[in-house]
């Protein structure tokens, strides 16, 4: 296990700040920032948690350090299926039915599939990604740039995304392994006049859905489970990929 001072310098210099910065924002002097980089001094568990918060670190992260020093962890694992997240579980489903019949999915840290709702299952059905699977794999999938009409735009910002979701939780390999593979296939475009996004532009023989997207996540998060998770809801770039997507489903275009 990593010993908590090299965890706390590391993650100091991640977030880029001075040792000055973590004590004025944390409200500790300097020096104890110091000692507690070098060993000089034992932070108490209270004070690992104050320092966690300043810097915004990942909730398991808040754990190793806490193991780190001897403590027991202070946030909870809990399972999705769990009773307890029942209430959790509803906002989700109520989120993704209400989306249909535009595509939303849930999506864990290593971006696996925990839920899709009917309108990504349409989408993504032909693609081979369902339920339980990794969107990861999708992405490297040899088809992706015969199905994806702009691949080289789509790869160039799936790829800086993967690598800065890597970096907020201090690197995660599967994330940049697979940037690293999309970073052959990326391409800018710098020379494109740009829009306000980037959709992702799908061909299915005749039909052209362009869609962009938004993520949310869970605020006030104290739960391992939860910080890992993120709700990813698909929205038409254009009125003809509206109304596709509501032939689909059979349902009137709202």
């Amino acid at each position: 296990m990593t010993p908590y001072p090299n965890m706390l310098k590391e993650w100091r210099k991640r977030r880029r700040m001075s040792q000055l910065d973590l004590a004025v924002e944390a409200e500790v002097s300097a020096r104890h920032i110091s000692f507690l980089e070098t060993g000089r001094s034992k932070p108490s568990p209270d004070m690992i948690l104050h320092l966690s918060e300043v810097m915004e670190l990942p909730v398991d992260t808040r754990n190793q350090m806490m193991r780190a020093e001897g403590f027991a962890p202070r946030y909870a694992a809990t399972p999705f299926d769990d009773s307890t997240m029942a209430p959790i579980r509803d906002a989700v489903d109520w989120t993704l039915k209400r989306h249909d019949p535009y595509p939303g999915m849930v999506l864990d840290r290593l971006w696996s599939v925990v839920k899709l709702n009917e309108g990504a299952q349409r989408l993504f059905a032909p693609l081979g990604l369902s339920e339980g699977q990794s969107l990861l794999d999708l992405l490297a999938h040899p088809m992706m740039p015969s199905v994806v009409e702009n691949w080289p735009e789509v790869a160039h910002h799936m790829m800086l995304r993967l690598r800065a979701e890597s970096a907020n939780v201090g690197g995660m390999p599967e994330l940049d392994a697979a940037a690293q593979a999309l970073a052959s296939q990326a391409n800018s475009r710098s020379d494109a006049a740009l829009g306000p996004t980037v959709p992702t532009v799908y061909r299915f023989g005749n039909q052209r859905l362009s869609l962009f997207g938004t993520i949310a996540h869970f605020s006030t998060v104290t739960d391992e489970t939860l910080d890992d998770l993120k709700i990813e809801l698909f929205f038409p770039a254009d009125a003809e990929s509206a109304a596709i997507l509501a032939t689909l489903s059979g349902k009137p275009q709202s």
